[in-house]
């Protein structure tokens, strides 16, 4: 194993220092309306990565460009790119109006007070059948921004609902990456995971539920119905049933953009040209969240071989004793992976060698091992301000026209912290099966 370097560590500091320490102090400190949304991200991972270049005198600026290279080109980075990109193009495709007829088509045949609920139940089912918590937010985040503007419901809230049903999915589900690459690094079969895992997250879900059906009482504000077009629906319930079927998410994103296509063509909602500029305007609309993606995967390719990744794994398990200890410590180990990373697979992936060791250490089974790995993952994932989940939420919000910052839509992310909750409890006051 390579040695340890606290130091190393130091450009997840500055990042932290400039985007949320300058985002509090604008936000809250200096009363800056939108403060934390005017932190350019994109600006704060250069520094960050400008002072890991600066970093470690043995390695040169040419080696430091390749090893830069390489964390980029991970499979797992690519893929996300190509999910952002596609999902860009369906969104701008079927625009504005199809969002629009999508919430009042709901909206018409359901109790106003009911709405913000039943969003957030589809994305649970979208999410665990496509297991992709990015794509989820991606299809189900402009209907919600719709329908908090015309029921009077926060924005923040309504997408907030949707942020949380989606990570549910990706923590459940048997297709998604973070379950599979769990399952693999403790060698635990997915069904014995799932069911662990389920008895953890079915709580929070239904806390979720209750919290947000008491929030939305007695809200029977009467709704203006809009006249709407009804084919207009037809992209996303294709879209919504290939997700619930399991389909992979290029496939069901493909079957969005062709079917948007035609019904925008169809019903001369717009001329070819300008179809296609609506594609190139989503898929640049998603421009900032893919730079994240790869200024992330450049520097922490640098972090992990300065040492960074190993000091903070030796610390973690040097601190924890005692069964239940180690559990915790596994996932604050995870956490922290995901914190520095800003992606749960691959702090999975990353967390995996040393969580085998510790639950040799600590006697934590595969499947408790894998069950922590990936709800823990899913609940630091689901915070962070800086993760693709957030950063994909707040670009729908735009889209649609509503200008969101990550703090307004955390304080109503209320499925990651009563995960939290529940896996705490699972940890301290349930006992592992052998």
């Amino acid at each position: 194993m390579r040695k340890g370097n606290p130091a190393a560590l130091l450009p997840i500091a500055v990042f932290l220092l400039l985007y949320l320490g300058l985002g509090l102090l604008f936000e809250y400190g200096m009363k800056i309306p939108m403060g934390f949304y005017n932190i350019p991200i994109v600006i704060a991972f250069l520094a960050a990565i400008f002072v890991a270049c600066l970093q470690n005198r043995a390695v040169s600026f040419e080696e430091k460009l390749e090893i830069m290279g390489k964390g980029v080109g991970d499979k797992n980075i690519i893929t996300m790119l190509l999910i952002f990109l596609t999902a860009g193009a369906f969104v701008g495709v079927v625009g504005r109006s199809s969002a629009q007829s999508v919430a009042y088509f709901m909206l018409e045949r359901i109790p106003a007070r009911y709405a913000v609920a039943v969003l957030f139940v589809v994305a649970c089912f979208v999410s665990t059948s496509m297991g992709t918590s990015v794509g989820t937010i991606t299809l189900i985040a402009p209907i919600a921004v719709e329908v908090a503007q015309v029921s009077s419901f926060p924005a923040a809230l309504c997408v907030g609902t949707v942020v949380g049903g989606a990570m549910f999915g990706d923590n459940l589900s048997f297709i998604s990456d973070t379950t599979i690459a769990a399952c693999n690094g403790q060698g635990c079969a997915m069904k014995d995971k799932f069911r662990g895992n389920f008895f953890i997250a079915l709580p929070a879900a239904l806390g979720t539920l209750a919290i947000i059906l008491l929030m939305t009482r007695g809200h029977d504000t009467p709704i203006a119905i809009h006249d709407y077009n009804l084919i207009q629906i037809l992209p996303y319930v294709l879209v919504l049933m290939g997700g619930i079927a399991g389909i992979n998410v290029f496939l069901v994103l493909i079957v969005g953009i062709v079917s948007g296509s035609a019904v925008m063509l169809a019903t001369g909602q717009c001329a070819a040209a300008d179809l296609l500029a609506g594609m190139g305007t989503g898929a640049a609309g998603m421009f900032e969240t893919s730079m994240v993606a790869i200024l992330v995967a450049a520097m922490c390719s640098l972090i992990r071989v300065y040492g960074g990744f190993e000091a903070l794994l030796s610390g973690i398990r040097r601190l924890f004793r005692g069964q239940k200890g180690g559990q915790l410590g596994m996932g604050l180990l995870v956490g922290a992976m995901d914190i520095a990373t800003a992606n749960n697979t691959v702090a999975i992936v990353m967390a995996n060698p040393i969580a085998r060791e510790m639950g040799r250490e600590y006697g934590i089974g595969p499947r408790r091992a894998a069950c922590l790995l990936d709800t823990f993952s899913c609940i630091f994932q689901g915070l962070i301000p800086y993760g693709a989940q957030m950063l994909v939420a707040i670009s729908a919000a735009a889209e649609m026209g509503v200008t969101l910052s990550a703090f307004q839509i955390m304080r109503y992310l209320f499925y990651p912290y009563l995960l939290l909750v529940s896996s705490l409890t699972a940890i301290f006051l349930v006992r592992q099966k052998r």
